[in-house]
């Protein structure tokens, strides 16, 4: 299982509707649903061929009652997770949810010092079965921080997982921070604008064509707030809302025809999705995605 310290090893999609949810990401993604409820807890995972990608489960009554929204959550694997919470809080985070066991392993919920959820597994019982498959269809290839300063919350990701930049250093630009976990390239991290009221992790899957899956979105319900755009890389982007409002990101190979190509050197780029904005700016050469 994907084990791996420092990687992310799960995802969850916290929701209002699980059915409607588990119908729209098999269009969009390609995802199949499958009951991995407990005797006290209604719990579904999402499916790449045979292999889980992540779960699927009601959003919690008291979260709602508290203002939380549908939401997905990345969980980070560590090898001691009281020690990694406790580590948490000097470094200036927050830990939500202290450390439990629960169906999918021994978890806790946790909070940057900028106030970005994220999640913490030990030993998970379901999981992508090694880093090679992040750009495999149907996994979770890029995971991207928009956060309330980049350039500060680096080191606490560094300190906490061991995350190293993975831009050259004689690469100037500081919008765009590009990182791996154990020498592999997982992530970029860049700073929101001020309209944005939380700082958050957004997820990228996988898909063949993302004309069709963008199309998919569209005909669900669900919303595109920014895209395709094609990447230097070769890579199409876009970012898009469940229609249970959850916020996330596709990436494909393909694009639909009469897109405009980004510049060959550089790209730049700002979403709005409402009240969430985010900008940034990408600049050759970048590590593979």
């Amino acid at each position: 299982m994907a084990d791996q310290p420092g990687h992310f090893a799960w995802y969850e999609l916290l929701t209002t509707d699980v059915a409607a949810a588990g119908a729209f990401y098999g269009e969009v993604v390609g995802w199949g649903v499958k009951d991995a409820s407990t005797a006290g807890l209604a719990y579904a995972t999402f499916t790449a061929g045979n292999a889980p990608v992540g779960g699927l489960m009601e959003l919690p009554e008291e979260g709602r009652r508290m203002g939380a929204t549908p939401r997905w959550v990345g969980y980070v694997a560590v090898e001691d997770i009281d020690a990694t919470a406790a580590q948490i809080g000097r470094l200036g985070g927050a830990v939500l949810v202290p450390p439990t066991d629960s169906n999918i392993g021994r978890i806790a919920v946790v909070a940057d010092p900028q106030n970005a959820t994220f999640a913490l597994i030990k030993q998970p019982a379901y999981g992508q079965p090694n880093p090679d498959t992040l750009d495999e269809p149907g996994r979770v290839g890029w995971h991207e921080l928009l956060a309330a300063n980049q350039q500060e919350i680096f080191d606490f990701y560094g300190k906490l997982f061991g995350w190293q930049k993975a831009r050259a250093e004689n690469d100037s630009t500081d919008l765009y921070e590009v990182f791996a976990a154990g020498g592999q390239t997982i992530g970029g991290m860049l700073t929101k604008l001020p309209s944005v009221q939380q700082p958050f992790w957004l997820l990228y899957f996988n898909v063949d064509d993302i004309g069709v899956a963008t199309k998919r979105v569209s005909a669900g319900g669900g919303r595109i707030l920014q895209g395709p755009i094609e990447l230097p890389d070769g890579c199409w982007i876009a970012r898009c809302a469940d229609p249970q409002g959850t916020l996330f990101a596709l990436q494909g190979a393909q694009g639909p025809k009469g897109t405009a190509r980004a510049s060959a050197s550089e790209i730049g780029w700002s979403a709005r999705y409402g009240s969430i904005a985010s900008h940034g700016r990408m600049v050759l050469p970048k590590p593979k995605r």
